[in-house]
């Protein structure tokens, strides 16, 4: 059969995409870019925010009516798991598949059943390579009960795969041409804690010496709580030479009431230790991190101390989300803030983030960077990362044969999100 899939939300479900895409291909069937040419259409869904399930339903309404009746339509990821009743009552005929089950994809489109039942083969992990990068998957689920995330009903118990099927996962996305893995997690900081005393940090140093080849590592977002108990380890392998300098860790909140009602395990000055440890001994570390604005709790004066905490730990990169209503979470059923001032703060907020961003980012126009090209964007440029991770655009008629090689840009302007530059032809070429 033809199978076509559409993925939204987190880089795990990228991840679980992958592995689904390569569960259909050693099963037998194609994997197509065409939904018309589709036989199973595979939804991975996002239902993180009010916005993204509204954006979830849209689509799944549009899907179920265009194709319901001539295709087999399976909806996965958090969706499917924490609200089973809305995709049934949109479309009543779907498969639902959790994310606890996506190694059960075959069963899903090759037998009449409408709910997959079971748990995740934690021995399959065969990422789907999409260009020069590959997303690898380490665990799921948490170990956190925060009272606003709706993504702990969906993927509930940490399950860490185990690190030698990791191993060899990024030993064959590398041998098929992956110059970028992204390691992956709900929380990396949590991995291994349900498989006994092996970190994350132990992770990386294993791939880092036990898969050769031209490629970097980028460590995905860790929770302060869990990341604090292993960071001389993980500052360690910061270091590398094959990991990017790139540390994810999310704030949420710089008021440390607000923390506690959001059942964050930190306060803001364990969180500022840590970025503060990590700049210490990681020169160039690039620091991006989120933000909740308009939480239950957050009066003026805790947005406020959120604000002077984005001024002064000087982020690169900041995700602001406007808190929203989650089903079944305990914030639901909280004093809500006033949508006006949500948007207002959500303002304030992300004029200073990019401000903050398009100062630190100047600071790199003249200079010359190292970059991995990892793919185009859709204008055509190349586009790349420097050893601290940091966006490039390369501009230029940028050959095909640039994917997956590293440059020398010379970098002549930045925005808040990206830096811009050139591949000079006095440059090495590849």
């Amino acid at each position: 059969m033809n199978i076509y899939f559409e993925t939204y939300g987190c880089a795990l479900n990228k991840a679980d995409t992958s592995l689904m895409k390569s569960l259909v291909i050693d099963g037998g069937h194609r994997v197509v870019e065409d939904i018309d040419e589709a036989d199973v259409v595979v939804i991975n869904t996002c239902t993180v925010r009010l916005d993204t399930e509204l954006k979830m339903i849209r689509r799944l309404s549009y899907l179920y009516r265009r194709y319901g009746s001539s295709k087999r339509i399976v909806v996965a990821g958090c969706m499917a798991s924490a609200q089973p009743y809305t995709v049934k009552k949109i479309a009543p005929k779907a498969v639902l598949l959790s994310p606890q089950n996506i190694t059960k994809l075959l069963e899903a489109i090759e037998s009449s059943t409408d709910y997959i039942l079971g748990e995740r083969d934690t021995t399959y992990l065969k990422p789907y390579l999409e260009g020069a990068i590959a997303t690898v998957p380490i665990a799921e689920g948490c170990i956190g009960n925060c009272s606003f995330c709706i993504t702990k009903l969906a993927r509930r118990r940490l399950r860490s795969y185990k690190p030698n099927h990791i191993v060899s996962a990024v030993h064959e996305a590398v041998k098929r041409g992956a110059v970028e893995v992204e390691l992956t997690a709900q929380d990396t900081g949590s991995y291994g804690l349900d498989i006994g005393d092996y970190g994350l940090h132990n992770l990386v140093r294993d791939i880092v010496e036990k898969v050769p080849g031209n490629y970097m590592i980028r460590i995905g977002m860790a929770n302060p709580d869990t990341l604090v108990r292993i960071l001389d380890g993980v500052i360690e392998v910061l270091r590398e030479p094959k990991v990017f300098k790139y540390l994810h860790i999310p704030l949420q909140s710089a008021d440390d009431r607000v923390l506690r009602i959001m059942k964050r395990r930190y306060t803001y000055d364990e969180f500022r230790e840590i970025i503060k440890e990590v700049r210490r001994k990681v020169p160039s570390v690039t620091v991006a991190t989120d933000i909740i604005v308009g939480h239950p709790g957050e009066d003026e004066e805790a947005f406020k101390n959120t604000v002077r905490a984005v001024a002064e730990l000087q982020f690169d990169k900041v995700h602001i989300a406007q808190y929203t209503i989650r089903p079944r979470t305990e914030a639901a059923s909280m004093p809500q803030i006033p949508e006006n001032i949500k948007k207002l703060r959500s303002t304030i907020l992300s004029k200073l983030v990019e401000r903050v961003g398009l100062s630190i980012n100047r600071e790199y126009i003249g200079s010359l960077a190292s970059v991995v090209i990892t793919g185009r964007s859709f204008r055509g440029d190349a586009v790349g990362r420097t050893v601290n991770y940091k966006p490039v655009v390369v501009s230029g008629n940028i050959e095909r044969g640039y994917l997956g090689t590293e440059q020398v840009v010379k970098i002549a302007d930045a925005t808040f999100y990206d830096l811009r530059g050139y591949i000079s032809d006095s440059l090495p070429r590849p």
